[in-house]
């Protein structure tokens, strides 16, 4: 007996079809991006953005892991719906995530109102994977927030200030990291910058003065100061005043346009990195970089 057809590609079905629908969708996103079907649903998905995009970074080892899942729980309880992007290591022999979601993130598969999804960085060095920001804007459509969490490779991590809304920046107690980051200059992404495992004591709030010291080095984003603060995800301890700095900061975003604005800039990188990678520098030279009028998507631009 045939199967019957897939319903097509539209904000609609993935809304009715959940997270069944939702996966097929991203599975057609990776293997053809470029196809029709998909940049029409990218297109739309832009046009109506309803979730906040969170992300966070830091050197592996921190516990963004376990920081998402609080997160996760928090946003849950609140009854807010979630979609997670976890980028992990590649595999060498299949090049597909190496960790996977059930590793990452111990979701409820009966949860309609939480969906994550792995995705392999493959030979990306700043911590995304290539279709990270394209999955991003098809779930923030669908989600109340949506959380990136990125790979871990240490000081290359600048790339999520190119998705997120909002970046969380992680640092561990004693490591080092503080001097490290602010060297790599990835002190200039966060709005949010928390140290993790603040139950070690006396060693994590000195890890917290050495990261608002460096954070200080920074040139800050316009009227909003970086908040720094300590937490343990394990124990719990700090989430609730790390939802509200990222609260706080979605708020202050949706004054004066300053959302839209942000979007209009992450749009514009997405699609010069398209058309860099599709035609090379000689290419887009010889192109041209295509206008991309305020609050217009960039993915039809990128194929013409």
């Amino acid at each position: 007996m045939p199967s019957s057809p897939l319903p097509p590609l539209s904000l609609a079905s993935l809304r009715a079809g959940g997270k069944v629908a939702l996966a097929r969708a991203l599975a057609r996103l990776e293997s053809a991006p470029e196809a029709a079907d998909v940049v029409a649903l990218l297109e739309a998905a832009y046009a109506e953005p309803r979730a906040q995009v969170v992300g966070l970074t830091g050197p592996p080892g921190v516990g963004k892991s376990t920081l998402t899942g609080r997160l996760v729980a928090a946003y849950r309880a609140r009854g807010e719906r979630v979609g997670v992007i976890a980028v992990d290591p590649s595999s060498r022999r299949s090049g597909g995530a190496l960790l996977g979601d059930r590793l990452r993130l111990r979701s409820d598969a009966e949860d309609e109102g939480l969906f994550v999804r792995s995705m392999a960085a493959r030979d990306r060095l700043g911590g995304l994977a290539e279709i990270t920001w394209s999955a991003a804007v098809l779930m923030r459509a669908l989600f109340d927030r949506v959380l990136v969490e990125t790979v871990g490779v240490g000081q290359s991590e600048t790339d999520v200030a190119g998705i997120a809304d909002t970046v969380v920046f992680c640092v561990q107690p004693g490591g080092g990291d503080s001097l490290q980051f602010m060297k790599a200059g990835i002190v200039e992404i966060p709005q949010v910058a928390v140290v993790t495992k603040a139950d070690m004591g006396a060693v994590a709030q000195r890890a917290l003065a050495d990261l608002a010291g460096a954070l200080s080095l920074a040139e800050p984003e316009d009227g909003w100061p970086v908040r720094t603060l300590a937490l343990s995800a394990e124990a719990g301890t700090g989430v609730a005043e790390l939802l509200a700095a990222v609260d706080d900061h979605f708020a202050w975003l949706g004054e004066d346009r300053r959302l839209a604005a942000r979007r209009h800039v992450q749009a514009e990188a997405w699609l010069r990195a398209a058309i860099l990678e599709r035609w090379g520098r000689e290419g887009l030279k010889a192109r041209g970089l295509p206008s991309l009028a305020f609050a217009q998507a960039p993915f039809a631009a990128a194929g013409r």
